[in-house]
């Protein structure tokens, strides 16, 4: 029973340990920004306003191509440092939304997963979210607490190990 519980202690001091490592570091950091379709403009303005900071600081954003959060991820990104923005989308681009196209066709590090276009958008979206999340150190993700795609993303990243950073609109 002592190992167990010094199990448990050895893991919460890791993680500690790595959180603390996380918030000193003052070099830029792999930053993935996830979230929601559905967000009200004011949070999309609040989001847009963090990636042009953090984008601005000399992180690399990491994203995802959707409406929304990850729309407004992209243009505070492009604002501050379009060479320090790359979004993965989970399909081709021709099947992201038109309202979508047109920023999407701004971005000079865009990956389209065309393999992925006979999925459903949910099982495309899951696998775009674990490249993104193989490629980050950070992951901040915007959603609601049936989010199911996106909780399920922050577990996996948790288990990886990458610092994560959770905001519920509800």
């Amino acid at each position: 029973m002592s190992s167990l519980s010094q199990s448990v202690e050895t893991t919460k001091l890791d993680t500690l340990a790595q959180e603390l490592a996380a918030i000193q570091q003052t070099s830029s950091k792999r930053i993935a920004l996830l979230g929601s379709r559905h967000v009200p403009i004011t949070h999309q303005h609040l989001i847009e306003m963090m990636s042009y900071a953090l984008v601005l600081s000399g992180n690399q954003l990491i994203t995802s191509g959707a409406t929304g959060t990850n729309s407004a991820a992209i243009k505070g990104a492009m604002r501050a440092d379009p060479n320090l923005l790359t979004v993965i989308l989970p399909q081709s681009l021709e099947k992201q939304p038109r309202e979508s196209q047109e920023q999407l066709q701004q971005v000079m590090h865009l990956v389209e997963n065309p393999e992925n276009d006979s999925l459903s958008l949910g099982e495309a979206s899951a696998l775009c979210n674990a490249e993104i999340i193989s490629r980050c150190q950070q992951l901040i993700c915007f959603c609601f607490h049936d989010s199911h795609t996106l909780l399920q993303t922050c577990e996996e990243a948790e288990a990886q190990r990458k610092v994560v950073t959770l905001f519920y609109f509800d």
